[in-house]
């Protein structure tokens, strides 16, 4: 299987850089993977869609601010650090521009009260820093890390990004890209879906940067995911199981949680409780055990989430759901409208 066989076209003009002023009015388009039926509503409307009973699943992960700017501590030339996941040596991160810095090179960052050392180079442009810092991490990542927006949001993170990039439901830090398809929920349609008699069920997954890398490999088959940290308890575990065997239907609110409710899940659908990382990699011909419906974004082409949409649904139906999508001027990707398959 090619990764090029999953491309399309996208305008660039499509591409939302901003999220829509109120999360539940972006647009949604539902697609019957079964008949290949297609509408177009708002995403409020989503809750006619839901039955008593079921179950919606959410990525319940935090988005750090984990964009840093700082400065050489030897010729004062600028350094961007992301980081990316933490590690026993100390923090794994992108570094930009990687080229110029050498191992031992120490980087100041906030007003310099606290700074970081690069104690590794490693490939795709990641290193490992050791930081020093007085106080507590977390801290000064609140005082002065940014959100780490998408490559393809073409502008610099702003206030108003630190709320909006993340679900109303983020709890558990320890993602660098927020769980998108989340982004459209209230409190409030949260508040009228649980009215209607549905489950709303937190798993966590630490979403990654992975998720924006393209794919290097030809063959679909050569790819390899890096691994996520999740952590699924056994109250969730046990509320899956118990919707299951009543027999509600299991809704993955996102691609992220689809993957870890997937990792946990028995040949025979039952989920059992756990944590540890997941490099599970869903593209066609995955059979799906446990999830019913899927709540996702639009993805990349060529990307890991469009291939595992392409599994839960045909490709063919994805295209075309995607090609009506672009017809109708729908916004795509983290700040865009959203797709339910049912």
């Amino acid at each position: 299987m090619k990764v090029a066989d999953f491309d399309y076209h996208l305008p660039e003009e499509l591409i939302a850089q901003y999220p829509a002023p109120i999360r539940d009015s972006s647009r949604l388009i539902v697609l019957e993977r079964n008949t290949g039926a297609l509408e177009h509503t708002t995403f409020s409307h989503i809750v006619s869609y839901l039955k008593a009973g079921d179950a919606l699943v959410l990525n319940d992960t935090r988005v750090i601010p984990a964009r840093l700017l700082g400065r050489k501590a030897v010729t004062g030339g600028r350094v961007e650090i992301l980081l990316l996941r933490e590690e026993k040596e100390g923090w794994e991160v992108l570094l930009k521009p990687l080229a110029r810095l050498e191992v031992g090179a120490e980087i100041l960052l906030g007003k310099g009260e606290f700074s970081g050392k690069i104690v590794e180079k490693r490939e795709g442009g990641r290193g490992v820093i050791e930081f020093s810092y007085g106080g507590n991490l977390r801290e000064k990542l609140e005082r002065y890390g940014l959100t780490p927006l998408p490559p393809y949001i073409r502008r610099e993170s702003n206030p108003r990004d630190r709320k909006r990039y993340q679900t109303v439901y983020a709890r558990e830090e320890g993602s660098v890209a927020a769980p998108t398809a989340g982004l459209h929920f209230t409190e409030e349609l949260l508040d009228r879906i649980e009215e209607k008699g549905v489950a709303i069920v937190p798993i966590t997954l630490h979403t990654g940067w992975g998720t924006f890398q393209p794919i290097r490999s030809e063959e679909v088959e050569g790819h390899r995911m890096d691994p996520e940290f999740y952590v699924v308890s056994e109250t969730s575990a046990s509320t899956i199981n118990r919707v299951r065997e009543r027999g509600g239907r299991i809704i993955s609110i996102g691609t992220s949680t689809a993957r870890a409710l997937e990792t946990v899940a028995e040949k025979n659908g039952e989920v059992r409780a756990g944590r540890g990382e997941t490099d599970l990699f869903i593209y066609p011909g995955y059979r799906f055990k446990v999830v019913d419906l899927l709540l996702t974004n639009f993805h990349l082409p060529g990307s890991t989430p469009l291939m595992l949409v392409s599994a839960f649904a045909r490709w063919e139906l994805i295209l075309r759901a995607y090609q009506e999508a672009i017809e109708k001027n729908y916004r795509f990707y983290s700040y865009g409208d959203a797709m339910l398959i049912l």
